[in-house]
């Protein structure tokens, strides 16, 4: 019997570790583009909005794939799945790497980003079912781990690469490790839950593939342009249009991509609530500080990306722990804990000036990590807990496509913020306010206040959260969360 159970424990840790090498390999990914962008401006003499794609192409196609998981997940095995994942992330990587011209390297990008994003949401279903409901913190504990470790060290990564090397090389270290999961997945990956090999929703595909990509479209183009034209407004509106079009006809389907019935289930919908509005306020604030540290301090990118070091690093070590924790209290206090903290931290940032040291930055986002590890994988943990395992490759899809469009309205929101905000107080300085100042000193003025409104709307984000936090119940599925 001890012999049995030692066997499937080994199967167990096996499963666990291949498939978090895969979620560590695709999400270091993801953190490693954004420095590289302005060599890659030069390289290929592309301009800025041009060079976006690099990022929103990922973005549009990682959300798309995310929803469709669900069907996926219950039509393939486990091995097929993640085997197809990995290795269409790794010709994707290869593609980028000997890319010869702009429009390769975004045909590789998009191809990453079909195997990035099923990765995630397939760790999430393999982990319920493997773990019993008393012991999930601790695994998705990990998964945390897995997920914040990868952009602790990333932006450094990739600023080193590419100050003294090339930024083809950013590609080309990351295929030996793809490479390397799919060999030892092909070993010890095992096949985990059952299928119920439902009919593809070819109008729900087409409608989910509409909707969730004009919406992310449109938020990512606010960055760049005016939020009443149609390459922003338009394709939200659009966005909007058809996933109401999309949820009606799901509800009617016996087999749809995504079920929507899981909203149903009161903690379900509250903890992807309150997650929605971290994220919102985390991805805001992850391009806020780089914005200060760069642009007003003068530091470059690698400079930055140390400073934003200990934090991520904070994130990722407590991530286990917190996991632990979640499984002996529970979401409610844990969460509200860590959101008390992101908030009374995150208004902090709204006193930045040239005077701010770089020490007082480096303390109070690390301590922000620590809040930030308290929240994201418990609250997860809860939304999944409060659902039976059938529903959960929906679940995890929901959970997840809520987070990518949490992420890219958070983004785009408060850069508004930072922009208005800055235009705004420009307009209504006074000479006195101005006298004696060189245009540099003016400009920064200026950009920080626009910072500083934003981190004010990010604390309000995480403060509205924290509040909710407070109506998630002591029991999910008879486990005390207290």
């Amino acid at each position: 019997m001890n012999m049995k159970a030692s066997t499937s424990a080994v199967k167990r840790d096996g499963i666990l570790i291949v498939m978090l090498m895969g979620a560590f390999v695709t999400i270091l990914n993801q953190t490693l583009m954004n420095v590289a962008l302005p060599s890659i401006m030069r390289d290929f003499n592309i301009t800025a909005s041009q060079g976006q794609w690099l990022s929103t192409g990922f973005m549009l196609v990682n959300g798309v794939m995310i929803p469709t998981t669900a069907f996926l997940i219950e039509r393939f095995t486990t091995r097929q799945l993640y085997l197809f994942a990995m290795m269409t992330f790794a010709l994707g990587t290869l593609i980028g790497g000997f890319s010869f011209n702009y429009p390769m390297l975004i045909a590789g990008r998009m191809i990453q980003a079909i195997g990035a994003g099923i990765v995630m949401p397939l760790l999430t279903v393999v982990v319920l079912n493997l773990f019993p409901l008393e012991r999930r913190g601790r695994a998705m504990g990990l998964i945390g781990l897995a997920m914040n470790f990868a952009p602790a060290i990333g932006p450094t990564l990739s600023g080193w690469i590419v100050q003294d090397f090339d930024w083809r090389d950013l590609f080309f270290i990351i295929i030996p490790f793809a490479v390397l999961d799919i060999i030892v997945a092909i070993f010890l990956l095992k096949n985990v839950g059952k299928r119920s090999f439902p009919r593809l929703d070819i109008l729900g595909l087409i409608m989910s593939t509409i909707g969730f990509g004009s919406l992310l479209l449109g938020f990512s183009n606010a960055g760049d342009h005016d939020w009443l034209t149609f390459k922003v407004a338009g394709f939200i509106v659009i966005g909007l249009i058809v996933l109401t079009l999309f949820v009606t006809t799901q509800d009617k389907r016996k087999a749809p991509l995504l079920n929507f019935k899981v909203f149903k289930n009161v903690t379900f919908t509250l903890t992807t609530t309150i997650s929605f509005f971290v994220m919102m306020g985390l991805y805001g604030g992850m391009l806020l500080l780089p914005i200060f540290l760069q642009n007003v301090r003068g530091f470059s990118p690698l400079e930055s990306g140390v400073v934003l070091l200990p934090g991520a690093f904070m994130t990722a070590l407590l991530s286990p722990v917190t996991g632990a924790m979640f499984d002996k209290f529970g979401a409610k206090y844990l969460s509200f804990v860590g959101l008390l903290i992101m908030t009374i931290t995150t208004f902090m940032f709204t006193n930045l000036d040239e005077e701010t040291t770089l020490v007082y930055v480096v303390i109070v986002q690390t301590i922000r990590a620590s809040g930030m590890a308290m929240v994201m994988m418990p609250l997860q943990t809860a939304a999944l807990n409060s659902l039976p395992l059938s529903a959960a490759s929906h679940a995890s899809a929901m959970f997840n496509t809520a987070r990518q469009v949490a992420g890219s309205i958070g983004t785009a929101a408060l850069i508004t913020v930072m922009s208005k905000s800055a235009t705004s107080f420009s307009k209504n300085l006074t000479l006195a306010e101005v006298a004696g100042k060189s245009k540099q000193e003016i400009a920064n003025h200026v950009l920080i206040h626009g910072i500083e409104m934003a981190f004010m709307v990010a604390a309000i984000l995480s403060a509205v959260a924290a509040v909710l936090t407070l109506f998630i119940k002591r029991k999910i599925n008879g486990l005390k969360q207290v």
